[in-house]
């Protein structure tokens, strides 16, 4: 959203301010806006003639689009990000819109999945069009480090540090036989000492043998927590998606379409498609991205507009959180919504790199 263009689509304030206002009264009502129009409802200074003109050169030059015989036009792709670009005025979100945000994130959910999932509830009930959250993909399944936290004499939580910089996976465990503090702690090092920096295929029947060996009469306890590790190793290199408030697109006409509707929800509903749909890239700027129609990689997605922002911690990141919804967007409420969650993701995130906080909840 740099709001760079090319020479020929520089265009005079006059009708900067034309195209903003048939573009924002297209996203209000959802109807072709005429020149009448314009000249009853809008402080343009400007007769009937002169913006009859000024649309028809708009057309002319790609901004607008006449659609059928209608009078009156509608934004084209080029017109959206253009106004998206260069002419869209900064949104501000108000203490409720805040506050509902908050009020949803305060509490430190136990697994970056669940985090994400609720960021696309929360994104899909702001601004009333899908919310789509994704989860980058890891660079290795393996686990740096295991720490627990006991809960009793039978049961502990688990934290695995994956390798590559991810966010901590966590895992309730419990166990046959009784352990005592000084149990669970020779456990955790044998853990430490036999598994870290080994992929799940690695996790031999010889390799837990030996750390059985080392738990001595609990070595019953191993094989079961074992494949505990496992199972959340594997789960962890699966794409990570979520998405919510589907049925909000059925507001739109836009979406009348049924056929163009299934399309784009098989999208929705495709993990892979949809981590292709949001580019995850450690060289973000951590701007808000939208993507308009044709400027997304699914064609299916050329009628739709993607708004999305990643999210980091420890510099790198590591998923993203936005919204689908038709091209006749409110785009500065959804950039300033989508904007605020990320952020206050974000900031969750940095706030401390200990693993406590993934314990509560």
């Amino acid at each position: 959203m740099d709001g760079k263009l090319p020479e020929e689509y520089r265009l005079s304030e006059r009708k900067k301010k034309i195209l903003k206002e048939i573009i924002d009264a297209y996203i209000t009502y959802g109807e072709p806006v005429g020149s009448k129009y314009l000249a009853e409802n809008q402080q343009l200074a400007c007769s009937s003639a002169t913006i009859r003109n000024e649309m028809a050169e708009l057309e002319d030059m790609g901004f607008l689009e006449q659609p059928h015989t209608s009078a009156g036009r509608v934004p084209s792709e080029l017109g959206y990000r253009f106004y998206v670009n260069s002419l869209l005025e900064q949104y501000r979100m108000t203490s409720g819109e805040i506050e509902a945000i908050n009020s949803s994130l305060k509490t430190k959910l136990a697994e970056m999945d669940q985090l994400l999932s609720e960021a696309s509830r929360i994104a899909a009930a702001v601004t009333n069009y899908t919310g789509i959250a994704v989860k980058s993909r890891p660079k290795a399944a393996a686990v740096r480090r295991f720490e627990c936290v006991r809960v009793d004499a039978t049961q502990f939580v688990l934290v695995m540090m994956p390798t590559g910089g991810g966010t901590a996976i966590t895992r309730s465990v419990r166990t046959p036989l009784p352990l005592t503090p000084e149990e669970l702690a020779r456990l955790l090092s044998l853990f430490n000492e036999k598994l870290t920096l080994t992929p799940p295929e690695g996790f031999t029947l010889p390799l837990i043998a030996e750390i059985e060996r080392g738990m001595g009469r609990l070595g019953v306890v191993v094989s079961p927590i074992v494949h505990t590790v496992y199972e959340a190793l594997s789960e962890a290199v699966q794409p990570h998606t979520a998405v919510e408030g589907v049925g909000h697109l059925l507001r739109y006409p836009e979406y009348a379409d049924v056929d163009k509707l299934r399309s784009l929800l098989d999208v929705l509903e495709n993990k892979e498609e949809l981590q292709n749909l949001v580019p995850l890239d450690d060289g973000d700027t951590g701007d808000v991205n939208v993507f308009i129609g044709s400027e997304n990689s699914v064609k299916v997605m050329e009628h739709s507009t993607l708004v999305f922002r990643s999210i980091r911690r420890g510099g790198r990141v590591v998923g993203a959180i936005g919204v689908i919804g038709p091209r006749r967007m409110d785009y500065s409420r959804v950039i300033a919504t989508i904007d605020g969650i990320a952020g206050r993701i974000d900031a969750m995130l940095g706030s401390d790199d200990d693993t406590s906080h993934l314990l509560k909840g």
